[in-house]
């Protein structure tokens, strides 16, 4: 009785039976064969398995993923040493009719999408040139084409570009980096090694975007948001060379794809928020300042509350950072560009400059005293009285102090005429210079003294009068 009520119940099914019911796999053996760990070669493209062979449809690469997403060098046949499969060079354009060309552009992107090791130089040498020279008919091809390319195209290429361009940044060490920021002459960092085969898809991705046979409703579905936050991250490179290939490319996104300007505004902020507050550390700061002084220049009139915070608490708080000598060239015309603008500006931009002015570093005020008299030039005189006291107050301080390069330096110019804003700014410094003892001895330095007579006797006159 007990069997014949046990022999009604449902049998457990078998595991393999179930793994294949919902899809799933068992957990593979040690032994297994096929894309086990001991067959994945880092940074050396095989072919693996389900993948065909170089040239044709190659396995999807995430646009966006990490490097460690892009399909990773595969071979069934590897044995650890690192052997890959064939990597063969495909047909010119030139040898095929025009209308099997889209068709091999795209065979030729799948084939760039595999990267290679430059570690060691002496690796898959015949397959970087393959790559290197099918990389170049690439750049010829988007640089004549002369119909719109398709949305696969589109994809393909945006594949590629991020298949290369997206990997993790080894910067060099920075302990030291800060007190060698004013080193402005140091030698040019050491070459990425495989800067070879990324300047040209640097310049894939430029000629790209500025051609007018890429068209911009279609490109934004996969030049998205994703892809720009990833190409910003790109600025912290220690390469000079990317970082001006990124600012290029960035412009050209910038001017072309209007529905991402605002989010590049916003992530530009935020760069510039984490390294004024928190890490200090980020190599492009001054290529984004460079675009963002284009974009600056384009701002319509009267200016958005947008911008005017973006001057207030990202630019002027930028003049914080003891790596301003690096930048300080680009920042001081970026917020030149807004007092330009708006004159209305001048008393707030002064007012923050004096908040983070300097008190012992001299350089570091040569640079403010720069800035300053840059931005009083682009000030109208009702917009100058209104932060006169703050300014003058805080110069003041400035020549009495023991460092005389910041005194002397806004010294009147030789053959300027002592009229509007900052010829005033600069002969009340004169006159304040005066009426401190301790600051009469700047007169007997270099600086005064190689003032023409000319203007040392309208300097005396007007004291006198």
């Amino acid at each position: 009785m007990i069997k014949q009520i046990l022999g009604r119940l449902p049998r457990k099914p078998a595991k393999s039976a179930e793994n294949r019911e919902f899809g799933a796999s068992s957990t593979p053996s040690p032994n297994a064969t096929g894309t086990g760990a001991s067959d994945v070669v880092i940074g050396d493209p095989v072919i693996s398995n389900n993948a065909s062979i170089p040239g044709s449809d190659v396995a999807s690469i995430s646009a966006y993923g990490d490097r460690s997403k892009v399909p990773v060098s595969v071979n069934p046949k590897v044995n650890g040493n690192g052997i890959i499969a064939p990597y063969e060079a495909l047909a010119s354009f030139r040898d095929v009719p025009n209308s099997e060309k889209q068709i091999l552009f795209i065979r030729k992107l799948n084939l760039c999408c595999l990267v290679f090791d430059f570690t060691d130089s002496t690796k898959n040498i015949k397959e970087k040139e393959i790559k290197k020279q099918t990389l170049l008919e690439l750049v010829e091809y988007v640089t004549s084409a002369n119909g719109k390319f398709t949305e696969i195209v589109m994809q393909e290429a945006i594949k590629m570009v991020s298949a290369n361009l997206f990997r993790p940044l080894h910067p060099q060490p920075r302990e030291n980096k800060v007190l060698e920021v004013f080193d402005l002459d140091d030698e040019e960092p050491l070459i990425d090694p495989a800067w070879s085969h990324l300047q040209i898809v640097y310049e894939f991705l430029l000629r790209f975007v500025a051609s007018p046979e890429t068209d911009t409703k279609s490109a934004k579905r996969y030049i998205d948001h994703s892809f720009i936050l990833r190409l910003l991250d790109l600025f912290d490179s220690e390469y000079p060379r990317e970082r001006e290939y990124l600012k290029t490319i960035l412009h050209r996104i910038y001017g072309k794809f209007m529905v991402h300007r605002p989010f590049i505004r916003k992530y530009i902020y935020n760069i510039f928020s984490s390294f004024i507050f928190e890490t200090e550390k980020f190599n492009g700061i001054a290529e984004l300042l460079e675009v963002l002084g284009s974009i600056i220049n384009g701002f319509a009139l009267p200016l958005k509350e947008e911008h005017k915070l973006f001057l207030f608490h990202a630019l002027i708080p930028l003049h914080k950072s003891k790596c301003l000598a690096m930048y300080h060239q680009q920042l001081s015309y970026c917020i030149t560009q807004f007092v330009e603008k708006d004159g209305k500006l001048a008393d707030t931009v002064i007012r923050g400059l004096l908040k983070y002015w300097p008190i012992t570093n001299s350089s570091k005020e040569v640079m403010f005293l720069t800035e300053l008299e840059e931005i009083l030039e682009a000030t109208q005189p009702a917009d100058f009285q209104r932060c006169m006291v703050p300014l003058f107050s805080r110069i003041a301080h400035c020549l009495n102090s023991l460092h005389f390069q910041g005194c002397a330096h806004f010294l009147v110019k030789e053959g300027q005429s002592l009229t509007g804003p900052i010829q005033v700014f600069q002969l009340s410094l004169f006159l304040i210079m005066l009426s401190s003892p301790s600051s009469l001895m700047i007169v007997y330095k270099p600086p005064f003294q190689t003032l023409s007579k000319s203007c040392k006797i309208d300097l005396f006159r007007i004291v006198i009068h």
